[in-house]
C-alpha cells in the first residue's frame, strides 16, 4: 500500500472501534457500554460507510467481560446489515482463557485482534502479549480462518509480524495495525507513520489507529498514503480540545467527509471481504 494505490483509486477500509477495555462512561458518557448501546453504534456507523466494527465485551457495570462477546456479536448481526465482525482478543491482565473467547463465538467471527507484543499503561500494569499467547491465539485464527488483524503498538513489534510470517502462522495479505499514540506506543509523527509504512512485509495491507487528538491528523495522512483507517471511541473520546465526542458516528462522519474530499472511495463490507481474502 502505498502514495500510488491512494492515485489509483484503491477503496478506503474504515474500521470502527465502538468501546474500549479501558475508560468508560466515567470518561465520556456517550460511550457505548452495554450491549445494545454497543450495537446501535455498529449500525449508525455501518449506515455511514464503516465496514468493520471492532468489538470488546463490557459487564453491567461497564467491566470487561469476553463472555458478553457472544451476545453483542448476535446484537451486531441482528441490527446490521453486512458489516464484518472483529472481536478482540486483547486484554491487559487478563489470561489467555479469556482472551480466546473472542474467537470461540458461535458463528466465528471473520476477524479478531491479535495483539504483537507488551504494551504499558498506568504506573503498574503492562498488557502482557507473550509469544506463547501470540503463537497460540495465531494458530487457532488459521485453523479456523478468522483473519487477525495484528496490533503493532511500537516499531519492534514488527519483528513478531515478520517471525509469525516465517512460522507459517498467516495468511496473505497480512493485515497489520500500525499504532500511534503516547507510553510505549510508536511516537505520533509524520514521519514514524512513513518509517513504519516502509518497513511493512511484502503483501502487506496497513491500517492506522492514532489516539486521542492524533486520530485526526495521522489517519488523514494514512489515507494519503494508501493504507486503512480507524476511528471511534475506544481511541478517541473528543472531537476536537474541550470537546467531548457525542458517539462513534460523529467520528465516523468525519473521517468519511475527509475521504471524499480527497477522493478515496469508500470500500463496502463486501469489498473489504474481497480485499482481506476474508
Amino acid at each position: 500500500m502505498s502514495y500510488q494505490d491512494y492515485l489509483a483509486g484503491e477503496p478506503l477500509i474504515l474500521t470502527v472501534p465502538t468501546t474500549g477495555g479501558v475508560q468508560g462512561k466515567e470518561a465520556n458518557p456517550n460511550l457505548p457500554e452495554s450491549p445494545e448501546e454497543i450495537a446501535n453504534a455498529a449500525r449508525e456507523c455501518e449506515k455511514l460507510g464503516a465496514s468493520i466494527v471492532h468489538l470488546h465485551g463490557r459487564d453491567e457495570h461497564g467491566e470487561r467481560d469476553a463472555s458478553r462477546l457472544q451476545e453483542i456479536n448476535e446484537l451486531v448481526r441482528e441490527r446490521c446489515e453486512d458489516i464484518i465482525v472483529q472481536n478482540t482478543t486483547g486484554g491487559t491482565g487478563l489470561p489467555l482463557e479469556e482472551r480466546v473467547k473472542g474467537i470461540r463465538t458461535d458463528p466465528l467471527p471473520e476477524m479478531a485482534s491479535l495483539d504483537m507484543g507488551p504494551m504499558n499503561r498506568y504506573q503498574h500494569i503492562t498488557a502482557e502479549n507473550t509469544r506463547h499467547m501470540i503463537d497460540t491465539l495465531a494458530a487457532e485464527m488459521q485453523e479456523k480462518g478468522i483473519k487477525p488483524e495484528m496490533e503493532v503498538f511500537n516499531n519492534g513489534h514488527l519483528n513478531e509480524v515478520y517471525r509469525l510470517i516465517e512460522k507459517g502462522l498467516l495468511e496473505e495479505p497480512y493485515y497489520i495495525n500500525i499504532i500511534f499514540g503516547p507510553g510505549t506506543l510508536t511516537p505520533p509523527t509524520p514521519e514514524n507513520m512513513v518509517n513504519m509504512i516502509n518497513n511493512l512485509p511484502e503483501n502487506s495491507i496497513f491500517n492506522v489507529l492514532a489516539i486521542g487528538r492524533h486520530q485526526l491528523p495521522l489517519t488523514t495522512m494514512g489515507i494519503v498514503m494508501g493504507g486503512h483507517i480507524r476511528v471511534g471511541m475506544e481511541d478517541n473520546l473528543y472531537y476536537r480540545k474541550g470537546e467531548p465526542v457525542e458517539s462513534n458516528a460523529q467520528l465516523v462522519e468525519r473521517a468519511v467527509r475527509i475521504a471524499d474530499e480527497l477522493e478515496r472511495e469508500l470500500a463496502t463490507p463486501t469489498d473489504a471481504r474481497e480485499m482481506l481474502g476474508l
